[in-house]
């Protein structure tokens, strides 16, 4: 973590778990393809410590069916802000929630430069 992106990242890990509380997350390769090819996903996030092949798969995926795509934190970080396990790639279905962290994501890529 850099340190002047911390507080950015921590709220999208807030946002991510309040998004999962309200039902508004599916995680895990299988649901999160299931959402962009069914067209409920908004917001598509894998994280940085995922294979090649994962981030590749879904950042093709995402690019034919318009899907905003981010790599963002590690496996171990996503899956505790979600309250489970180590996840590799979610999707966020709800417009608001995904609006709302694609905007804590372009402030961190912002600042990382």
């Amino acid at each position: 973590m850099h340190k002047d992106s911390e507080p950015e990242e921590k709220k999208v890990l807030s946002m991510l778990g309040l998004a999962t509380r309200s039902r508004n997350v599916v995680s895990g390769g299988f649901a999160t393809e299931n959402a962009v090819k069914a067209g409920k996903a908004f917001l598509v996030l894998v994280t940085e410590d995922a294979s090649d092949n994962t981030k590749k798969k879904f950042r093709n995926m995402c690019e034919f069916y318009e899907v905003p795509f981010y790599q963002f934190g590690e496996k171990e970080a996503i899956g505790h802000s979600m309250g489970k396990q180590e996840r590799t790639s979610l999707a966020v279905t709800d417009e608001g929630f995904a609006d709302s962290i694609r905007k804590h994501l372009e402030d961190l890529i912002i600042r990382r430069r």
